[in-house]
């Protein structure tokens, strides 16, 4: 399939959010050459169109990189499509693959693809093209079978503080290394039991002392990594999840690091019953520990009044420590709204053996769009997306096929 063609040639260029010029300089010199009028701002959007601007089709085209990635080696195996010990980057890839499709078969209507969507929505928070379409059909969601009409918002907390060490000889000192952790999205997986490697270090390590301590990869990420030089009144030995070494002793820093990593409320915190997702929930994915302390959480809501409890909570909980608590790349979310488009993306979609109406609980940039946009309406799909994110992440080939047609069929 054409569609899958080109998403092998996206993969093997980078894109990792940040980093994503080679990527945009493709995606403008392949609309050109289909006869696409192209259009790019300063935040890296790219909106292409020939003349009918009834509908917006939207991907992001940045992609997170772990493990092995921007190296990818794609694989196929039962059905499914992924990358040899790195992230896919179907997330937004695929989306992606899809628009450029159609527009090789010069399909009439906006074309948006946006810009490091993964590291805070920065694209779609400065998008300054103007769009004229009044409806939108966003290519970012991960279940096949669903039409989504809401989202998670979110707000990313950076706590910091400064530290002072001191000798502690009594203690056992020990270098800990993370391994076996499978890592996901800290929000489309945050209710499936994916341990945190840093609160199970918190669980393995009890009380410990910290002489150095860097864990996590990004915000958006249920932490895999974890590694440092602790102290401990209990001699430990390797696990499951930690391979542990004897060290020699150092001084350890005076601030309580432990408590607040086995205090903080990690994973979902409510329950939104009608759509059967996390309505809160609140991922620590990061620390870093040596002559400062920096502890990073994200917290998610499926509705702004929700999303203030939880940062005035966790804000309260990190100064409680000391820590100076800045929020940072804050978005609202989207509230499920059923319009008219979104019945039309379901009508459609029932051919193809799907069309629930479904919420999501992480975000989308429909959260963004809804409030630049109020009067133009907005669903998304997508193909299933497992574990997205990390090493695992796997595209499910059958379903690459209908999301494609059932998009080409909503353009005309």
């Amino acid at each position: 399939m054409r569609v899958l063609e080109i998403f092998e040639r996206i993969a093997q260029i980078p894109h990792c959010s940040g980093d994503t010029g080679q990527l945009g300089e493709f995606i403008q010199s392949f609309a050109s050459k289909c006869g696409y009028k192209v259009e790019k701002d300063e935040a890296g959007n790219i909106l292409c169109y020939r003349k009918k601007r009834d509908i917006c089709l939207q991907a992001h085209y940045d992609m997170v990189c772990v493990g092995k990635a921007p190296q990818i080696r794609l694989f196929q195996k039962d059905g499914w499509l992924g990358a040899q010990d790195s992230s896919l980057g179907a997330d937004n890839g695929i989306g992606v693959a899809i628009m450029l499709a159609l527009m090789e078969e010069k399909s009439e209507a906006e074309f948006l693809f946006t810009n490091d969507e993964e590291i805070g929505l920065i694209g779609a928070k400065n998008l300054e093209l103007e769009l004229k379409a009044s409806k939108m059909l966003n290519l970012d969601s991960e279940e096949f079978g669903k039409v989504y009409v809401g989202c998670a918002g979110g707000v990313d907390l950076i706590a910091s503080k400064s530290c002072l060490k001191k000798w502690a000889d009594h203690l056992h000192f020990y270098s800990i290394t993370a391994k076996n952790f499978p890592g996901g999205h800290s929000g489309v997986d945050i209710d499936k039991d994916i341990p945190n490697a840093i609160k199970t270090f918190a669980h393995f390590a009890k009380g410990a002392k910290i002489v150095w301590l860097q864990a996590g990869e990004r915000l958006n990420s249920i932490p895999v990594h974890l590694e440092g030089v602790i102290a401990v009144e209990q001699k430990l030995e390797s696990s499951e999840w930690f391979a542990v070494q004897k060290s020699p002793p150092k001084k350890v820093v005076q601030e309580d690091v432990w408590s607040i990593l086995c205090a903080f409320g990690d994973g979902v915190r409510g329950w939104q019953k009608e759509f059967h997702i996390p309505s809160r929930s609140a991922n620590l994915a990061k620390i870093s520990v040596d002559e400062n302390l920096v502890v990073e959480c994200s917290v998610r809501a499926n509705s702004d009044e929700d999303l203030n409890r939880l940062e005035c909570e966790y804000s309260t909980f990190l100064k409680s420590f000391g820590l100076e608590v800045e929020a940072r790349d804050r978005y609202g979310a989207w509230k499920p709204v059923i319009t008219p488009f979104a019945k039309e993306v379901r009508r459609v979609y029932e051919r193809y053996g799907g069309g629930d109406f479904a919420a999501i609980h992480a975000g989308l940039e429909c959260a963004v769009f809804v409030q630049k946009y109020p009067w133009m309406q907005i669903a998304s799909i997508g193909p299933t997306i497992q574990s997205p994110h990390s090493v695992h992440e796997r595209l499910k080939l059958a379903d690459v096929e209908p999301i494609f047609a059932i998009a080409k069929e909503l353009i005309g």
